[in-house]
């Protein structure tokens, strides 16, 4: 039997809220198939199954809030029997009974004001007024502290217990929606908490490196030439597919530090900070870029942008950055030094592309250049290292036709 649990889908991320199942018990799914769909600080997310199986129970009811890590659904494996017998609904708080209204008691006669006994075998003094109204709202007298002379329990006594159990007894009101201000700030909560654990976890280094850009424009206008608007390459795009070339000569820069110890990851998926309209950022990821034609990334990341901005994303862009790239070219700033997403190692951040003074060939020109910049993690690299990733990503941005295919970036000068 395999579990299907709630992923992590970042690191601010520890609960989220079951939105809709996409599948019924007895369905097969395959690998990489919707269950379910998830609400977390930050969008909507399309949760994955990383197996293939059948569906055996959906344990997590919609609109229940569950940590990350908890069991949202059982899955049979191709060729598994189900079981006799289902192990039981895993305990939620919010599978605790509500308190249950105590019905009237039929009315006593009224007895001597000492003639009740309390558990403990002392006699309980209560007014006789006090008595017929308890009965009527069906108040348990053993339960009251009296506040009379000598501990009597007086009429305002069984009131106030009365009204202390229809409040007990009163339906708790529906969690109101939530407002657009409201996930605005519970995503900036989530973010800050990301960034502080990033901070004060991580001991990064920065580096900074100029770069000129005036082949790989060239270059990109001679492409876009003759296309359609929607058809066109963005610089973004060349940054992007040199960072993951890059990244084959540098792997200290490209992967997760988890258990204590660096992993270097196998393929270079490009997590890209998104703004989000509301506010706050995403940055899921671009999967195998180093291998993607340009075209084809051009449409992924357009991709991406749209269903990031309208809260639809898929858990494993959300869970598989394994280097993240942040471009503020279009705000306008200059260069960004940006902050690690745990558990990565490295952040590439570029500025604006603008024209700035240079020195080509001894002579002082104007050439288009973008400022990029390295912030990483001095338990997966150094320095030294960091450096030579800047140096490779300047050399392939002066040969942009080898970004167009998948070559391995030792093919560049």
């Amino acid at each position: 039997m395999i579990e299907f649990k709630l992923p992590s889908l970042g690191s601010d991320m520890d609960s989220g809220t079951l939105l809709e199942w996409r599948v019924a018990p007895g369905e097969e799914v395959r690998k990489g198939d919707v269950l379910a769909v998830v609400d977390t600080s930050k969008a909507a997310v399309d949760v994955e199954t990383w197996v293939d199986g059948r569906v055996l129970r959906l344990v997590t009811e919609v609109g229940e809030t569950v940590p990350v890590g908890s069991v949202m659904a059982l899955l049979l494996a191709p060729g598994e029997v189900p079981p006799e017998h289902l192990p039981p609904r895993p305990a939620r708080p919010a599978d605790r009974a509500a308190p249950t209204p105590a019905l009237p008691a039929a009315p006593a006669p009224a007895r001597p004001l000492a003639a009740s006994l309390r558990p403990d075998g002392t006699r309980q003094r209560v007014t006789p007024v006090a008595r017929r109204r308890a009965a009527a709202l069906g108040v348990s007298l053993e339960s009251l502290q009296g506040s009379g002379p000598d501990g009597t329990v007086t009429l305002a006594d069984v009131e106030r217990a009365g009204r202390q159990a229809v409040a007990a007894a009163a339906p708790m009101p529906a969690p109101a929606a939530p407002t657009a201000a409201s996930r605005a700030a519970a995503m900036r909560q989530a973010i800050a908490a990301a960034m502080a654990r990033s901070k004060r976890e991580i001991p990064h280094y920065y580096l900074a490196q100029e770069i000129p850009m005036r082949a790989a424009l060239a270059w990109l206008q001679a492409f876009n030439a003759g296309r359609p608007v929607t058809q066109r390459l963005l610089p973004a795009v060349l940054l992007i597919k040199a960072v993951a070339l890059a990244v084959r000569e540098v792997p200290e820069v490209n992967g997760l530090f988890v258990d204590g110890a660096f992993r270097p990851a196998p393929a270079a998926h490009v997590g890209v900070a998104i703004s989000l309209r509301q506010g706050g950022l995403v940055a899921p990821a671009l999967h195998d870029v180093a291998d993607q034609p340009l075209d084809r990334l051009m449409t992924g990341l357009a991709d991406l942008v749209r269903r990031a901005r309208a809260g639809s994303l898929r858990s494993s862009e959300m869970s598989d950055p394994t280097i993240t790239v942040t471009n503020l070219g279009d705000t306008g700033a200059d260069e960004v030094f940006g902050v690690i997403y745990p558990p990565q190692v490295a952040l590439v951040g570029f500025g604006r592309i603008a024209d700035r003074p240079w020195v080509e060939a001894g002579q002082g020109v104007v050439m288009p250049t973008v400022r990029a910049s390295l912030a990483a993690d001095h338990r997966a690299s150094d320095g030294h290292r960091g450096a030579l990733f800047l140096a490779r990503l300047q050399a392939l941005l002066q040969q942009p036709a080898l970004l167009a295919g998948g070559l391995d970036a030792k093919e560049a000068p």
